[in-house]
Formats: C-alpha cells, sequence, structure tokens
C-alpha cells in the first residue's frame, strides 16, 4: 500500500498547511508532493517529493526534465509525471503572458532582463525571437532553433514569418552561450548582419542581437553589426 497525504502527520500535510497559510508558506518539495498525491510503500509521498527534486538538482532543471527522466525514478510513473509537467507549464504560460502584456524594451539591458533568467542555465543553444509593437511592448516570443548557431540553419523566413504573421513592427533575437561566455563568434556577427539585411528589404527592423552568458550579455547592436 503506498504512502499518501493522510499518512503524513496532520501538522505536517502539504494540503492543509497550504490551505490555513497559503501556498506561499510550502517549500518546493510540499508544493510537488501535493500534485504527486501518493509516495510509495517505502516512503510517504513528501519523501518521494524531496527524493524527486534532490535528483534533479532543483526547480530550475526539473522543468526541463522529460517524462521519461521522471519515470525513470522509482516511485514516478506517467501518471504523476504528466501532472509535474503540466503544472510546470501552466507556470511559465502564467509568466510568459503576463510579461507580454506589459514588457517594454527600450534597449539592451531591458531585453536581457526578460530572458536572463529563463536562457542563462540551458545546456543547449536557444535562438529566441522576440516581437514588438510600435510602442516597443513584448507582443510575442518565440523559440526559433535549438542547436548550434549556422548561418544556414537559422533562416530569416523562420523569424520574419511570424513578425509578419503577428504583424510585428520590430523584433529582438536572442540566444545563450552555454558556456557562460557571450563573446560573439564568427557565426553570430554573420547570423546577425544576415537577419538585419532582411529586415531593412522587409521593412520590419531588426532592433538587436543579444547574446545570453551567465548574467552577462552582448548587444550585437552596441557592437555595431545591427
Amino acid at each position: 500500500m503506498a504512502w499518501m497525504i493522510r499518512d503524513v502527520p496532520k501538522d505536517s500535510r502539504p494540503r492543509e498547511r497550504l490551505l490555513s497559510s497559503g501556498p506561499e508558506s510550502l517549500s518546493d518539495h510540499e508544493l510537488i508532493a501535493i500534485l504527486l498525491r501518493t509516495g510509495t510503500k517505502e516512503e510517504s509521498v513528501v519523501q518521494l517529493a524531496q527524493r524527486l527534486l534532490r535528483h534533479f538538482e532543483g526547480l530550475r532543471p526539473l522543468k526541463d526534465a522529460t517524462v521519461e527522466e521522471m519515470t525513470n525514478i522509482k516511485g514516478i510513473g506517467p501518471t504523476k509525471a504528466v501532472q509535474i509537467l503540466a503544472a510546470l507549464e501552466l507556470g511559465r504560460r502564467i509568466h510568459q503572458s503576463g510579461c507580454a502584456d506589459r514588457y517594454v524594451i527600450r534597449c539592451p539591458e531591458d531585453g536581457a532582463k526578460y530572458v536572463m533568467e529563463d536562457m542563462r542555465f540551458l545546456s543547449q543553444e536557444h535562438f529566441v525571437a522576440i516581437y514588438l509593437n510600435t510602442k516597443n511592448q513584448v507582443i510575442y516570443r518565440k523559440t526559433v532553433f535549438i542547436g548550434s548557431l549556422n548561418a544556414s540553419i537559422v533562416h530569416p523566413r523562420e523569424v520574419f514569418k511570424e513578425a509578419i504573421k503577428r504583424s510585428a513592427a520590430s523584433v529582438i533575437c536572442v540566444h545563450n552561450h552555454p558556456s557562460g561566455d557571450p563573446t560573439p563568434s564568427r557565426e553570430d556577427i554573420d547570423v546577425t548582419k544576415r537577419l538585419a539585411e532582411c529586415g531593412r528589404i522587409i521593412g520590419i527592423e531588426l532592433l538587436d542581437h543579444l547574446i545570453i552568458g551567465d548574467q552577462k550579455f552582448v548587444s550585437l547592436k552596441e557592437k555595431g553589426y545591427v
């Protein structure tokens, strides 16, 4: 018989504590325990949640985990894995839509701040396009490509197709360097020049191309490449 939340002492039950003190009073593993609902024969649901977080070394790596990676953990089946991923995705969407409703990018620092926490820990390069209206407000954000940056792979049509669809006035391109060093490579510069030229032709300005490192960034506009 698996341990359930009701098997945990009443004053330690995450659900009851959430009802009495609010969700902000719970730790990360207690919130995850509510999603898991049941533990295993050997451990309570709270202990299972703690082990899950230890395995992935925190919430941030957990949000990038796959169902397969989660189900490799004893006590985590497909249903539990799907529930966790769904909750994390809802949180991400709420955060993204809230930022998009009000976030204004007027300088490279604004753009870097908008993506820094999402991108500085990524283990692969992600190429992201941020679409702005005439007031420099973010109207949409899209990951265009994942992998090593290459001018033949990051094609301008993939960037500007979405800009046309969203009636964007301008676009800011961003990608991360997993090494943490945002120094631009030759490929970074070539891609930037190509995108800037295409933007001029179709009338949708490339405002900047930002390279994100670990709490550092480089603006290719400030470097004179846009």
